[in-house]
């Protein structure tokens, strides 16, 4: 199955839609969608830095943050941690936009969760610079005990209950961005999703500039322009990195010679693969194959 950008994301408990996952250098746990793995999801998402440091790029934006600093994801939106120190630590709470309504078509969700959740409000740092951020990222530490320990009968609740808590601090003191200029970011991120996943669906394939710029409908001039702003490469440059990631899981888990996997990977010469793969990994693909500290 070839990996998407949309996380469906899998909850332990069906009957309770709500998931802290805890992302390092070496993995997620539970498995996850962690460092450097570009992706959205439906839910909404608050994530804590733990220990060290990370940089966040959301749609195109950076947002650096220390240990104790937290950051709001709306839903749908497109992120990636693209650094995070080596012996750093975050954790991620996932929850659906429904948990803060109590029940379809509430007061609480005609006021207080769809203005903000289908706005184009994209995230919102919190640093701990004001009071108000101070709480919530109490808040958060204490969701994630209640989510480490034993987790005792009710827990659910306590969990349910301080998420509606932060939520209407949170919203209480923050005023939604502009509509224009706002419109105009939300549009830009949809274009660069619609664009990022046809090459994942389509990175095999002889691709060309104006196919991927075809699949949201616009120039090739604009294509360009909206990816180096909003992920800072250029089109190619995306391709070739993803073909080259996704060599390194057929590299590591098949028996397929070189020449086979830079084919299956959508290149037409093994020698641009290897020269590709040796500018992007720093060793050949024979070299990473035979590494057994491969980490892709």
């Amino acid at each position: 199955m070839k990996k998407q950008l949309y996380e469906a994301i899998q909850y332990p408990d069906e009957a309770f839609p709500y998931i802290m996952y805890t992302h390092t250098n070496h993995g997620s746990v539970p498995l996850g969608r962690g460092v450097n793995d570009l992706h959205w999801h439906e839910e909404l998402q608050m994530t804590l830095v733990t220990k060290g440091k990370l940089t966040i790029q959301i749609n195109g934006i950076d947002y650096e943050l220390s240990t104790g600093q937290a950051i709001f994801i709306n839903k749908s939106v497109l992120h990636i941690v693209t650094h995070l120190t080596p012996d750093g630590e975050y954790v991620s709470f996932n929850f659906p936009e429904k948990l803060l309504a109590f029940y379809s078509d509430s007061a609480m969700e005609r006021n207080y969760v769809l203005p903000y959740t289908n706005s184009y409000l994209l995230s919102l740092e919190i640093r701990g610079n004001a009071a108000w951020e101070h709480e919530i990222l109490q808040i958060l530490y204490d969701m994630k005990k209640e989510f480490e320990w034993k987790k005792n009968w009710g827990w659910q609740y306590e969990i349910s209950i301080k998420t509606v808590k932060l939520w209407l601090i949170l919203i209480s003191n923050i005023s939604l961005p502009s509509e224009e200029a706002a419109k105009h970011s939300r549009l830009q991120q949809e274009r660069l999703q619609l664009m990022l996943s046809f090459i994942h669906q389509n990175y095999t394939n002889n691709l060309t500039l104006k196919e991927i710029a075809d699949a949201a409908h616009l120039s090739v001039s604009e294509c360009t322009r909206g990816f180096k702003k909003s992920i800072h490469i250029t089109p190619y440059d995306y391709l070739i990195k993803y073909r080259i990631k996704k060599s390194c899981v057929l590299l590591a888990s098949t028996e397929y010679t070189i020449t086979e996997i830079a084919r299956r990977v959508g290149f037409n010469h093994v020698n641009h693969f290897i020269q590709s793969f040796k500018k992007h990994r720093g060793l050949t693909p024979k070299e990473f194959r035979s590494s057994s500290s491969s980490i892709f």
